[in-house]
């Protein structure tokens, strides 16, 4: 990262229309609203292959998704570059791990990368809404990141502390 503020990628995904699956992009829409200098926003219904090259220049990367089975209200946790499957892999399942490391092998590009599972509920039908307690850790996540983003990095530990507390 940059000695002053890094230049951060939060990339947040998925199907809005499958109620809490819609976290990634809910969170986006909240952070938009904070004006976060540095901090570029993007948001799809899935990873993607054209996701890797997004990442040149970029000092942290942040995956932010639905969790159906994580810890409440939301994990933070650091992600390496991993080939899972890139060999054979279609474009509903690239991962965090393949799509930095894709960025790796293909652009040079390295940034320290973090995923955001915020704790979902309903899943399970169609409806363009969150449910009550995916909208409470929605807050909390946000709370969270932009707290972060403003220090200029992530810190996994506080996550810890924040399910401990909450």
């Amino acid at each position: 990262m940059t000695a002053e503020r890094p230049n951060v990628l939060v990339i947040g995904y998925g199907n809005p229309g499958r109620l809490d699956d819609g976290l990634g992009p809910a969170f986006i829409a909240a952070v938009e609203d904070k004006d976060l200098p540095g901090v570029t926003l993007s948001t799809d219904y899935q990873l993607n292959v054209e996701d890797a090259a997004d990442l040149v220049g970029v000092d942290l990367v942040l995956f932010a998704d639905a969790d159906c089975a994580g810890p409440e209200p939301f994990s933070v946790q650091a992600v390496t570059p991993a080939a899972d499957g890139l060999a054979s892999f279609t474009t509903h399942s690239v991962s965090p791990e393949a799509v930095l490391a894709m960025g790796r092998d293909m652009f040079n590009a390295e940034p320290a990368g973090f995923i955001l599972g915020i704790r979902g509920y309903e899943f399970n039908e169609f409806g363009e809404r969150l449910s009550e307690r995916a909208t409470a850790n929605l807050t909390a996540a946000v709370d969270y990141i932009v707290n972060c983003l403003q220090q200029g990095h992530i810190d996994v530990t506080c996550s810890a502390d924040i399910q401990q507390t909450s």
